[in-house]
């Protein structure tokens, strides 16, 4: 690192400016990353006064591809030379391991260069537990730096702080010095590689599955349309009982999920014993982003179906065919069963798109990309980092 001369106090325009630099991968890495580098040069310019810092965000598809054969560390190196970057920190949404422990962050003194694994800080607090992630990997690469103080024990402070930062500390693991001149973060196995599962099913992000399956929704919504007007569907589901309802829900949301796991091969298959345990957590993530993408997929409809029901079929009416007075609960039965009726034929839907689309849902531009085809490297877990 270039020596600095500036100190506290002098002329803004006198002090060293620091530049840095954010290799992200698309999507969720590339969304935080953009908001680190609005709140690092603050957070750092606290810490150091005499230097002012800089982050360039660069987004790159490669270090998000799931081929083991990629070096995130020289990917984000290479990008550090064209741009004349003091450092980078390379920031991906694929897990990192060492044997059985989750790898949060790596630092490589030598080469400038950081990576942070972005699913290995779960699904809450993402935000905050990667900027101390990236505050560490900044002190290690940078030690003239204030921000290696984010290592050292926090002040005496409120007790509510003190937990914050405890909380932030187990986030990013214990530090670990596997060679000379670099550094790695690693958590608990057990903790952590839940931890680890929940960030890799929040980076697919699982909301947003249904939206890139146009056969899907529109076979769905034209089913839901067709058995609001079916009166004989109002008899059922006026006379069915709440478990039979929720079991039939539960059955068609089942099939969905199936057309799409298993119709669409988004269920990876070890090529060597070495890559069993990563390509199965691989699926549990996948299994689970589906799941909630056909769960929410399953409330859309029963808001929509319900709000339609009320517009639509008049209390008269239904209470004429029914034979009885009808009550909100009533209403409410008969759009579930409309709604778990049109979940079938979103599985009919499903079966119709191509595989690309469904993989494009599931995992965004990592479609075409497959986990299970290679194998690590003996002693990892994921994507070489140096």
């Amino acid at each position: 690192m270039t020596e600095r001369k500036a100190r506290a106090g002098e002329d803004p325009a006198a002090q060293q400016q620091v530049v840095a630099g954010l290799v992200a991968a698309p999507g969720l890495p590339l969304e935080l990353a953009e908001d680190l580098a609005h709140r690092l040069p603050a957070v750092l310019a606290a810490r150091a006064p005499g230097v002012r810092w800089a982050f360039v965000v660069r987004p790159e598809p490669l270090v998000g591809t799931a081929n083991i054969d990629v070096d995130l560390v020289q990917q984000a190196r290479e990008r550090m030379l064209a741009e004349g970057w003091q450092f980078a920190i390379c920031l991906t949404d694929l897990p990192v391991r060492v044997g059985h422990r989750p790898v949060t962050a790596f630092a490589s003194r030598a080469l400038d260069v950081g990576v942070v694994s972005v699913p290995a800080f779960g699904a809450i607090d993402l935000e905050d537990r990667v900027l101390q992630a990236v505050l560490y990997l900044v002190g290690e690469l940078d030690p003239d730096a204030a921000a290696s103080e984010a290592r050292q024990p926090s002040r005496p402070g409120t007790h509510r702080r003190s937990w914050w930062r405890r909380r932030l500390d187990s986030a990013v693991g214990r530090r670990d010095v596997p060679e000379q001149d670099s550094v790695r973060f690693v958590t608990a196995a057990s903790v952590g590689n839940m931890r680890l599962l929940l960030g890799m099913v929040r980076a697919n992000r699982p909301w947003r599955l249904i939206i890139g399956l146009s056969r899907v929704l529109v076979a769905a919504a034209g089913t839901a349309a067709f058995g609001l007007t079916a009166v004989p569907l109002w008899w059922v589901g006026d006379a069915m009982s709440w478990p039979r309802l929720l079991a039939i829900g539960l059955v068609a949301a089942s099939l969905i999920c199936a057309a799409l796991v298993v119709g669409h091969r988004l269920w990876e298959r070890p090529q060597v014993p070495a890559a069993r345990e990563r390509v199965m957590l691989v699926n549990l993530a996948t299994t689970l982003t589906v799941a909630l993408g056909v769960l929410t997929l399953l409330a859309a409809l029963l808001v929509v179906t319900m709000l339609c029901a009320k517009a639509v079929l008049l209390q008269p009416v239904l209470e004429q065919q029914l034979g009885h007075p009808l009550a909100i609960g009533g209403y409410i039965r008969i759009a579930w069963l409309v709604s778990a009726l049109a979940m079938l034929g979103g599985a009919l839907g499903a079966t119709l798109e191509t595989d690309v689309t469904v993989r494009e849902a599931a995992y965004g531009y990592r479609a075409a990309d497959d986990p299970g085809e290679r194998a690590p490297e003996p002693g990892t877990d994921g994507p070489d980092v140096g």
